[in-house]
């Protein structure tokens, strides 16, 4: 069984993180970009790049969610950064082992991208008991940057932390 949680928010306080290198190639670095891009093209706002100074802060905070928090997901309080959070479950055998499920990081920005349907720009709000916040971030105007860093936990669950400067989601204003 496959299942998928994400969270999102934007953050206030700054990560200092023991850089580790980011676990992200450069085809997925843009691949990455290019769902983001995507989304962002569809209400005609500017493209982001990625960078190298968030991929090193998200990755030390996804290896610190896999070391210190099994994998739970929780967000970093990183101050200045938007940040979303996504999380696969692994994929249990009939012999009682698991293995990382197949995760694009296509399918993780189409997950957030997907709260699209629960928001509402005219009254820049989200459906009753709905989310959106992933989607405003993916999506916010004044983001220019992004990095990602991803994790596979000793149970063979995955998690992807993705850092955005500037920071979106700021209660009162649209995001584009």
């Amino acid at each position: 069984m496959k299942s998928s949680f994400l969270l999102s928010i934007a953050l206030s306080s700054l990560l200092t993180p023991a850089y580790a290198a980011t676990q992200f190639t450069e085809a997925e670095q843009a691949e990455m970009v290019t769902a983001h891009n995507t989304y962002r093209s569809e209400v005609a706002i500017p493209a982001i790049k990625w960078s190298t100074t968030l991929a090193n802060t998200a990755q030390a905070y996804a290896d610190k969610l896999k070391t210190t928090n099994a994998c739970k997901m929780v967000h970093s309080g990183a101050s200045g950064l938007g940040e979303n959070l996504y999380w696969a479950s692994p994929i249990k055998q009939s012999n009682g082992t698991s293995k990382p499920q197949t995760m694009t990081h296509t399918k993780a920005v189409d997950s957030w991208g997907s709260e699209k349907a629960n928001y509402t720009y005219a009254t820049n709000t989200c459906a009753e008991n709905k989310v959106c916040g992933h989607y405003t971030q993916v999506v916010w105007k004044n983001t220019t940057e992004i990095g990602c860093g991803k994790a596979i936990c000793a149970d063979n669950s995955q998690v992807l932390v993705c850092n955005y400067t500037p920071a979106g989601n700021f209660v009162g204003q649209k995001p584009y």
